[in-house]
């Protein structure tokens, strides 16, 4: 079993599961604000790490994210862990994607993703976004505007599942953070994407 780091209230009604993207770890400052802020809402928060993340931790060496099948294989021991019935799974870009391709299967009460990225920068015909048609488990994306990996311009035009709900942060990139002449700030984005996965968690 990945190791976990836990913050929030041990007897939360729900837990959200929350791991990083492909390039940073679990406890990146980025990750750190958003888990504690989730946190303070009152939900439990437990965050793990893919095999080759860990393997990183203790090697120092970089490596690729690992197959897909073992990132997914990932998500199934940790939500067998948790228990599905009341939790609620996502991440970062890639650990979001890996927690929607296993959503449906694994009967989890939500998916939360934090910048998901529905194709590589500068390809957008290479769509990963198939299998969010369909998609049964309420979701809530939480994607920047000007999102490399899907612009609020582009997204309108995927074809998605009318469970999966997405919340806009202004100007926002893939981290969700504007450009500071849009008037706008790094912590009101994640303060604004947190209150409306709080207000998403709420209702399930």
């Amino acid at each position: 079993m990945p190791d976990y780091l836990i913050d929030g209230p041990k007897k939360a009604d729900l837990t959200f599961a929350f791991t990083h993207g492909a390039g940073a770890p679990m406890d990146s400052d980025w990750m750190n604000m958003v888990a504690k802020a989730v946190a303070d809402k009152g939900f439990r928060v437990v965050r793990f790490e893919f095999p080759y993340m860990a393997e990183r931790r203790e090697t120092g060496k970089k490596k690729p994210p690992n197959p897909q099948r073992i990132l997914e294989a990932t998500w199934h021991e940790v939500i067998d862990d948790l228990g599905a019935d009341n939790l609620i799974i996502g991440g970062k870009s890639m650990g979001g994607r890996m927690a929607s391709l296993v959503a449906d299967a694994a009967k989890v009460r939500g998916l939360i993703c934090l910048g998901y990225p529905f194709h590589p920068p500068g390809k957008p015909e290479k769509l990963r976004t198939e299998h969010l048609a369909d998609l049964k488990t309420p979701t809530l994306i939480c994607q920047g505007e000007r999102d490399p990996f899907g612009t609020k311009e582009e997204v309108p035009g995927y074809t998605l599942s009318k469970k999966i709900k997405i919340n806009w942060a202004a100007d926002g990139d893939h981290g969700l953070k504007p450009r500071k002449k849009s008037g706008y700030t790094e912590e009101q984005n994640i303060a604004a994407a947190v209150d409306a996965m709080a207000a998403f968690m709420g209702k399930l």
